[in-house]
């Protein structure tokens, strides 16, 4: 063989093949057995290792290796310890000197110990799942913050000229997540609405102050209820909607399709679903406010025999123009909030089913806890002012 020839052979990776014949199981290794080349067939070696078939017998041909270091004795050695303790006797064949006195010094010094590494302290793995999750948080923000800000610009360029913003998306959009949420608020409403009445008539009668059950229903429903139901219903259904919708478009990469045809996502897909939810959830509210009430109204003339003219003029008395406005005045922020998260997750999905299920989950638990935090916000704000 030439000295070029015997270099190639060197340089082929390392490989083997296996052949389970009358009961043996045959081994044969090729190629260049150094440390380099390794890493595939040292894998590979350990399932074979931990599953032998119905072989008695092994049989180890190291004739056609063209290099053997230490590794391969190690790997080698690890593989035939492990036919061993199945049950298997081995035997080695095509051995060299070179190589019998490697497998004897490594052999001679037995499998490792695995590394043991000490337990984390528990207060360790609680600061560290902390800083984990804040870096999250803080990396969310931020990206929620610049995707604001992106769309304050497209609103900026809108009101520039008018003619970029898409009317029959917004049409429709307002159609789905106003019109067709309608039956499911004013049920709800209602009901919530009458639980609260039959609740505060019976626990303001031990008081024998029954009849202030009217004040109770109209100032929860008009400042906070209804428009926190209201908010909590679009959340799960339009803003999940809203996440579900862009986001089988990017896995579809539909989105893609639209940059390169010189369409801005941010015109098509974003602003007519935020604009139709900044619309439609003081709309919404306003109805819920008022099923709250026919609800409530209901349970108060039967419990209290109080006439709907006696209640209306109760609510009258009890409500101011800012009870009811304090409601609506939210609504369109908390709208605003509900579109620009379930956006912002549709675009973030990665491009698989997964990703689409989980950031549809993630907008709506998102959605609600900013909503409720931006409830809070305003019902400090409105209390510092005296409103």
């Amino acid at each position: 063989m030439s000295s070029r020839g015997a270099e190639n052979e060197a340089d082929e990776p390392a490989s083997y093949r296996t052949d389970i014949e009358n009961r043996v199981l045959r081994l044969e290794a090729a190629g260049n057995w150094s440390i380099v080349h390794l890493n595939k067939v040292d894998g590979e070696l350990r399932k074979l290792a931990a599953k032998p078939g119905d072989a008695n017998r092994a049989v180890i041909d190291l004739s056609a290796v063209s290099r053997f270091d230490t590794a391969a004795a190690a790997i080698i050695s690890r593989t035939a310890a492990r036919f061993e303790e199945q049950g298997l006797r081995v035997d080695f064949e095509g051995v060299s000197e070179a190589q019998h006195l490697l497998l004897d010094k490594v052999g001679g010094f037995g499998e490792p110990e695995p590394v043991r590494r000490p337990p984390v302290p528990l207060y360790l793995q609680i600061l560290g799942k902390i800083g984990e999750t804040s870096l999250i948080m803080a990396a969310e923000a931020r990206a929620m913050l610049g995707f604001v800000g992106a769309v304050i610009v497209t609103v900026g360029r809108t009101i520039a000229n008018p003619r970029r913003f898409r009317l029959v998306p917004f049409v429709h959009h307002m159609e789905k997540s106003g019109f067709d949420a309608l039956p499911l608020v004013c049920l709800l409403t209602f009901l919530i609405g009458a639980v609260v009445a039959q609740q505060g008539a019976v626990q303001l009668r031990q008081f024998g102050a029954e009849v202030f059950t009217v004040n109770l229903i109209a100032i929860i429903f008009l400042r906070e209820v209804g428009l926190l139901l209201t908010a909590i219903i679009v959340a799960g259904r339009s803003g999940s909607a809203f996440t579900a919708e862009i986001g089988s478009m990017k896995m579809r990469e539909e989105i893609d399709a639209m940059r390169t045809l010189g369409l801005d996502p941010m015109d098509m897909l974003v602003l007519p679903r935020v604009a139709a939810l900044t619309v439609t959830l003081p709309l919404l509210t306003f109805i819920a406010d008022v099923m709250g009430l026919v609800g409530g109204g209901l349970v108060v003339f039967f419990m209290l025999d109080m006439s709907p003219g006696v209640y209306i003029t109760r609510v009258q008395e009890a409500v101011g123009f800012w009870t009811f406005g304090v409601g609506l005045v939210k609504a369109p922020f908390m709208a605003a909030v509900i579109a620009l998260v379930g956006c912002r997750a549709g675009l973030a999905v990665t491009g698989s089913a997964e990703s689409v299920g989980a950031m549809t989950t993630s907008s709506v638990v998102r959605s609600i806890f900013l909503v409720i935090i931006l409830d809070a916000l305003f019902a400090m704000f409105f209390t510092a002012v005296d409103i």
